[in-house]
């Protein structure tokens, strides 16, 4: 699975985290980089420091939210004047 390792530290880490609950936190590996107010700054400072190698970027949250995705979803392509 892809960042596996970061996810791992996120929640070996998690809570010290949550002292910062809402705010953005940079893993790389096994290292937790830096605690951010935005996404996009957390983001910047990890193609800074870690450049194009695997980090990660997420938002520190007491309660995970859950996604939903579809697979197989095929929308019709629609022509204008039809």
């Amino acid at each position: 699975m892809a960042l596996e390792k970061e996810l791992e530290t996120y929640e070996a880490n998690r809570d010290a985290l949550l002292a910062h609950e809402g705010q953005y936190v940079l893993i790389s590996g096994d290292q937790v980089l830096g605690i951010f107010q935005a996404y996009e700054e957390a983001l910047r400072e990890g193609y800074d420091r870690v450049g194009l190698e695997p980090f990660l970027v997420k938002q520190i949250d007491a309660v995970e939210g859950i996604l939903h995705f579809s697979r197989d979803v095929v929308q019709q392509c629609r022509t204008t004047g039809d």
